[in-house]
């Protein structure tokens, strides 16, 4: 003991100790659970109450910790003493890496004498980092249901049907290559899930799985499914989708409760006409009636390849060396050669945003797509991958060429890409070509030209200006050099408006790079048209001025004395020896190396408005975007039956992946915990062709019982300032440089809520429910409460598994952010009052519980109702009473 206070910082002179447990009992400890992978330090507050409580702890039927805790470790020592145990979750997943996926957790084993729990009916051990099934779990003799998802198991135990009494068993997302036969011996199994591993034949056994009512194979290896599986006379789905089958037994159309047999991507060409008939059957991407190639026949040529079409929620696919072709929801295609994979692969893939800390945009770049990660990274293939990624269209065309650029780990690199538009959706997309897999994205540049330059020199010229040109003369290298060219046009009308000088001309802009640090041995002769109305015959040579920009365009020199010109009659020449930018400028201006800057600065730059909407339904639900201003009055059109708000702001100027925030003022808060807040502000990053868009709950400190609240958004480039004058603050400019727009937010009156009188529990009441019927059982306020005290962090999961919208979901985790109670409360009573019209809504309450991995609350609902029904058919017996007392009958149920 005296180590683990020691791990825990349990010092007396600290503060803490027996004095500070009743506290923090209180807070975590309620009746028979403990739901603690809602708290960073799980571990440690599990550990300071199994010292400081024990007596109470060893009680505990409900269990939830986090396996991400460093005092995993620590804490499974203790668990075997919870001999009353019935329900264990140790799952991972309550931690995100820097791109947003959720990291595994650290479990790997379990310790021997866990097999001692033998009331544990419930075990979760989801995300974590188990390669084999831990020998002490065959050692629980009532374990009903069992979830081993995302590991990395490869095999389960030849003796894994001795677990007799299990219903339910998930293991998705494995590494698992084949079954043990006692698979069979599982007789009570209802639900069993194996998809997204790597099995490649069934065992016959899995036939004998008689109650089985949902079995999900999809995403493995299958070749063939054994006609065994026609006994399962209780099963009502097979999901067999993303599979390699080539065949399936007819007897599958016999099975009497199917409602839905799931075949799609596979490698069918015929299917039994049995099967074939079924309305329930999904069928799409087989390549059904196509005939199967001659022994005699070119194979690379002839072949079928296996079609995937993947749905949203999917996040990974299998590539064998027959290769296949894939569909993502998103639009992204691939295509894989045969030979491309010599083994199977399973590939992972994501959409990410685009974070401007690594994804790299340079000047003049325009970003037309999120980031797509594809994993594993570094592995090669044998032939070259082909990837289709849709983008928005740019809106410079001919200044521009779409390209895919990938990450390396190190930089970002362009790779050789086509660009073409669907005839029938009108979509773009980028096609490339990779041997290996890491991150994408497409951006729109500058047209680039590229040469190779020999000692024997060579013509570079611009296909967007062809007027623009580099000569190299002989001997201008000893070796072979790459050099690459880009042209980026300005009108008289831009410089113009930028300069306010009507005198002021410029050429194209011209950029020059190469792949040698080391200067030409010969100058290299540079030809630049003249600006618009200038020739060599009406030319002023003293208004001529040559620019070299550095390579961040901060910089503008002129080197007019110091290179040699000549003119002819549209074209100036000179030479220089060293690449960047090049500039001709036609002014009487005698230093214009701030102008130009100045003009270079704004080429780069976007005008803008700030939108700031409230949804007409949830005033408190906020709309925040910036828009292009060419954008602006189609965007509000397509918002205006939803949403009301002010004008938008007044126009303002931003780079292309600049950063920016949104803070909210006079009254109106955000939940500061967002990953997207800093320091009380929203993060953005403006991109020119993507939506720049976040929709947000607002509240306020100020009590709206009484009074409405006039609030506002106020729109800042990078930090806000920490002070700011009374005239900036009232009317947000002045001296407050990085102040961009103010938008008013008006949070209306509150209207009185059914919940919002003080009552016993949580300091709310809620409305007397009776939710079912007479003949399936009731459920009541109190047995509402006391389901709420069995949930844990799973409530979101388990209110979308209702039915509540997102929407709902975010505004209660919002409303109630500071007490995990209460957020599971007001959703269980929210989901209550739309469904107490509903007789079904009990079963629905069932089913989702299901459907959200918690078994054994199901189950205890199950219990409250058919007691419930119990006591009113006895209670009907014996006095002929009508069903009134039912409901009271089944709340002493809890």
């Amino acid at each position: 003991m005296q180590k683990m206070a020691e791990l825990l910082g349990l010092r007396d002179e600290c503060g803490e100790g027996t004095s500070g447990a009743p506290a923090l009992a209180g807070s975590c400890l309620a009746d028979n659970r403990l739901n603690l992978d809602v708290y960073p330090d799980g571990c440690r507050r599990f550990l300071q109450l199994f010292k400081e409580r024990r007596g109470e702890v060893v009680q505990v039927e409900f269990l939830r910790l986090s396996s991400n805790d460093w005092l995993l470790d620590t804490t499974l020592g203790s668990l075997p003493h919870l001999k009353h145990l019935k329900s264990l979750v140790l799952k991972g997943g309550h931690v995100r890496d820097k791109f947003g996926s959720y990291q595994h957790g650290s479990l790997t084993s379990l310790p021997p004498d866990f097999g001692n729990l033998r009331c544990l009916t419930h075990l979760d051990l989801s995300f974590n980092r188990l390669s084999t099934l831990p020998s002490c779990i065959l050692h629980l003799p009532n374990l009903c249901v069992l979830l081993v998802s995302h590991n990395s198991l490869v095999t389960l135990p030849e003796d894994f049907g001795c677990l007799s009494k299990l219903t339910f068993f998930s293991a998705m997302k494995n590494q698992l290559k084949d079954l043990p036969q006692s698979i069979g011996e599982l007789s009570m199994l209802q639900e069993l899930d194996l998809s997204e591993n790597a099995l490649e034949l069934l065992p016959e056994e899995v036939g004998n799985l008689h109650n089985c009512t949902e079995l999900d194979l999809s995403g493995n290896r299958l070749l063939s499914i054994p006609g065994s599986l026609a006994n399962l006379k209780s099963l009502r789905r097979l999901h067999l989708h993303s599979n390699l089958l080539v065949t399936v037994p007819a007897s599958l159309a016999s099975l009497p409760d199917l409602s839905r047999l799931d075949l799609q991507n596979n490698c069918l060409r015929a299917i039994p006409a049995e099967i074939q008939a079924l309305p329930f059957v999904h069928v799409r991407g087989n390549p059904l009636g196509e005939t199967e190639q001659s022994p005699q026949a070119d194979k690379s040529s002839t072949r079928r390849l296996q079609r995937l079409f993947l749905a949203s929620g999917e996040g990974s696919f299998t590539v064998t060396s027959e290769g296949c072709r894939v569909v993502l929801a998103c639009g992204i295609h691939f295509y894989f050669p045969p030979g491309a994979a010599s083994n199977p692969l399973r590939i992972y893939f994501r959409s990410l945003t685009p974070d401007p800390q690594w994804v790299k945009l340079r000047h003049h770049d325009v970003l037309l797509s999120r980031v797509l990660e594809l994993q594993p990274h570094g592995v090669q293939f044998q032939q070259e991958v082909q990837i289709w990624m849709p983008y928005i269209s740019p809106q410079t065309p001919h200044q521009h060429e779409v390209v895919v650029r990938t990450f390396s780990g190190q930089s970002w690199s362009d790779l050789r890409t086509r660009a073409k538009q669907k005839r029938k959706s009108k979509k773009c997309v980028a096609h490339c070509c990779v041997l290996h897999f890491s991150w994408f994205l497409v951006v729109s540049r500058l047209v680039q030209n590229e040469c190779r330059v020999p000692a024997e020199g060579t013509l570079l010229f611009s296909s967007v200006d062809p007027n623009i040109k580099v000569i190299f003369p002989p001997g201008v290298t000893k070796e072979p050099r790459s050099v690459k060219l880009q042209v980026l046009p300005v009108s008289a009308e831009e410089i113009e408006e930028i300069t306010a000088n009507a005198g002021c001309r410029a050429s194209p802009l011209l950029y020059l790079s190469q792949d040698s640090t080391v200067d030409f041995l010969k100058p290299v002769r540079i030809q630049l048209p003249f600006p618009p109305g200038v020739t060599g015959l009406n030319l002023d040579r003293s208004r001529v001025h040559i620019l070299h920009g550095d390579l961040e365009g901060q910089a503008w020199n002129d080197i007019t004395s110091e290179v040699v010109l000549e003119f002819t009659h549209l074209y100036a020449v000179f030479e220089v020896t060293h690449f960047s930018w090049y500039w001709l400028w036609y002014t009487t201006k005698t230093y214009i190396g701030g102008i130009a800057r100045k003009v270079y600065e704004r080429l780069r730059l976007y005008q803008v408005n700030f939108i700031a909407l409230q949804r007409k339904k949830d005033p408190e639900q906020v709309l925040l975007q910036c828009v292009p201003k060419h954008k602006v009055d189609p965007v509000l059109k397509k918002l205006q039956d939803r949403y009301r708000g002010p004008e938008p702001s007044d126009m303002v100027e931003m780079f292309e992946g600049e950063q920016f925030f949104a803070a909210f003022e006079r009254g109106i808060s955000i939940d500061m915990d967002r990953p997207d807040c800093v320091d009380g502000r929203l993060s953005f990053i403006f991109y020119s062709h993507l939506k720049n868009m976040k929709e947000i709950y607002v509240s306020s400190p100020v009590n709206r019982k009484c009074q409405a609240v006039k609030g506002q958004v106020s729109f800042y480039r990078g930090a806000v300032p920490d002070s700011i004058p009374e005239d900036a603050s009232r009317r947000r400019k002045g001296p407050d440089s990085l102040w961009l727009a103010t938008l008013p937010i008006k949070l209306p009156q509150l209207k009185p809520r059914w919940d919002e009188k003080p009552g016993p529990l949580c300091g709310s009441s809620f409305p007397p429910l009776n939710l079912g019927n007479a003949e399936t059982g009731y459920l009541t306020q109190a047995n509402l409460l006391s389901i709420a005290r069995r949930v844990g962090a799973d409530w979101q999961s388990i209110g979308l598994s209702l039915g509540l919208t997102y929407q709902q979901i975010e505004r209660i985790g919002y409303n109630n952010r500071e007490d995990l109670n209460k957020q599971i409360l007001d959703m269980l009573f929210s989901w209550a009052q739309q469904n107490s019209e509903d007789p079904d809504c009990v079963s629905k309450l069932i089913t989702a519980m299901k459907e959200s991995g918690r078994q054994d609350i199901a189950d205890e609902v199950e219990a409250i109702i058919e007691l419930g029904r119990q006591k009113y058919s006895e209670s009907i017996r014996r006095v002929g009473l009508e069903q009134e007392s039912s409901t009271e009958d089944s709340a002493i149920a809890m």
